[in-house]
Formats: C-alpha cells, structure tokens, sequence
C-alpha cells in the first residue's frame, strides 16, 4: 500500500497493512514499511530505508539513507543509525538454504549511536548510550557508554549520553564537557551519577 494519506509518508515510500507508526513519525522517498512493525513517535526514517517485519522502533530513533533493518531487530528510544550501516540477522546465511526460523535478534538500546558503514553482526547487543565509529563491525555484545571503532570492533573509551569522550581522573570520576554531567568507572563499567 502506498501510504499517500498520511502527510508525513512519502509518496514514494511503502508503508504495508498491519503496521504501527508514531505520531510524528516521518518516512522518506522510497523507503519501505513491511507488515507488523512497530515504529514508535517522532522518529525518523531516511531515503532507501526498509524495515522489515516484526522491527520494534522505540521513540525519536533516526535513520539515516540507505539502510535495512531486518527481522530480529530492536532499537529502542533515541537511536542514532548512520547512513548505509548494515544489520545481520542469520549467523551463517546461504542462498540454498532457508533460515528464517534462526533469526538472531539484536538489541541496540536506548540513546546508542552507529556510524555510518557500521556491520552489526546479529545477536550482539549495543548498550545503552554506546557510539559505534564510522566502519566498525561489531562481532561482540557492545557495553553502555562504551567507543568502539575498527574491524574486529574494540574499545577505544567512554562516551557520555551527550556524545563527547569521557577523560576520568584518578578517583575514576569524568564530567562531559558540554552537558557537565559526572560519570564514574568502576569495575569496567560506567554509570552516570545521579544529581
């Protein structure tokens, strides 16, 4: 169905029966919506987009231009998808032999960011507020806060929910320069403090 009754789908762009879409929500020039997803509010979705069915789109996730979101896939609320990054969702795919019923799921949690020509090998989850660099390909399950970039993906750093690189001090304290938010490491692990 070509969802011309709704303002902010495309002309160019599918939206298939059995969908949900947020209020708000935007779908650019030739895009696709496969049935039985479900998109949240004021999210927006580039030009050359397909998500396929069952995705769960959270609220206020961008998706920039070319990219497909296969079955199996989450992105919760505040997800940030860079232009032409790429989802996997069969671990060992062949083109004679059907593997629908072992779809991975992939859980990219809320405020995460993937840059653009980034490879998410399916059944590894990104953490909430997580950067992924440009190109990265990410073989493994992707920690909250954490900077990963190359191929294997591995950790450079930290960074804050406002997206710059957290330095912390010897007692394993950082504040983000802009937001002045305080992080603390420990364990491998970091957490915002709390106010």
């Amino acid at each position: 169905m070509n969802n011309t009754s709704n303002p902010n789908v495309h002309p160019s762009a599918i939206v298939d029966e059995g969908c949900k879409i947020g209020e708000g929500t935007k779908v650019w020039h030739f895009s696709h919506i496969m049935p039985d997803c479900v998109i949240g509010k004021n999210c927006n979705i580039g030009q050359n987009v397909v998500v396929s069915p069952g995705v769960v789109l959270g609220n206020n996730v961008k998706i920039q231009n070319n990219v497909s979101i296969y079955t199996g896939v989450t992105c919760e609320d505040d997800v940030f998808l860079g232009p032409s990054m790429v989802f996997t969702n069969v671990v060992n795919p062949r083109s004679a032999i059907n593997r629908r019923g072992q779809y991975a799921k992939t859980t990219v949690k809320k405020g995460a960011t993937i840059g653009a020509n980034s490879t998410i090998v399916c059944g590894h989850d990104i953490g909430e507020y997580a950067f992924i660099g440009a190109g990265a390909v990410v073989t493994k399950h992707i920690k909250p806060y954490a900077l990963v970039v190359g191929n294997p993906a591995k950790q450079l750093g930290w960074m804050s929910e406002y997206g710059h690189r957290l330095s912390f001090d010897k007692d394993g304290i950082a504040i983000c320069p802009e937001s002045k938010e305080k992080y603390k490491l420990e364990n491998g692990e970091v957490h915002k403090i709390k106010a």
